[in-house]
């Protein structure tokens, strides 16, 4: 018995985009809740914004920005299935939060028309993750971190 194909999920093309609005998000620790579903705006996929889904987890010191973090957990597991992020990386996908909607707003405002021609999935290379499994934004990266 020959089994089913499968097709891998695309692998997102990357196009380096500046990103003036999550470096100045104002966002605190006590801004989420251990349990919350967030999202970690990524880029674009077929007009819309595009990112990875997790669960917080527990607070955590985020030592790349020396400020207070989440412990997050990737539900689909991976390589990274925990890791820790600064507030301001993450939006709300559990409840309808006014600060997160903003944010939310302007980043489609400031992306989707940049990309309304492409069909693909745009990494806009906003994050890397370090050793320690901290997720860092360009902005936020500092040398022997």
């Amino acid at each position: 018995m020959i089994p089913p194909s499968w097709t891998p999920p695309p692998t997102p093309a990357l196009a380096p985009t500046p990103d003036p609005l999550t470096p100045a998000r104002d966002i605190t620790q006590a801004h989420f809740q251990a349990g919350d579903q967030i999202v970690v705006l990524k880029g674009v996929a077929d007009g819309e914004m595009w990112g990875d889904a997790m669960r917080v987890v527990a607070p955590s010191w985020h030592t790349p920005t020396d400020e207070d973090g989440w412990r997050l957990r990737d539900a689909t597991g991976g390589a990274q299935t925990y890791i820790t992020a600064h507030p301001r990386y993450l939006v709300h996908l559990s409840r309808r939060c006014p600060d997160c909607l903003i944010y939310l707003r302007a980043m489609e405002d400031h992306l989707l028309p940049k990309y309304a021609e492409h069909n693909a999935l745009i990494d806009c290379g906003w994050y890397t993750t370090t050793a320690l499994n901290q997720l860092v934004h360009v902005a936020d990266a500092r040398g022997g971190r």
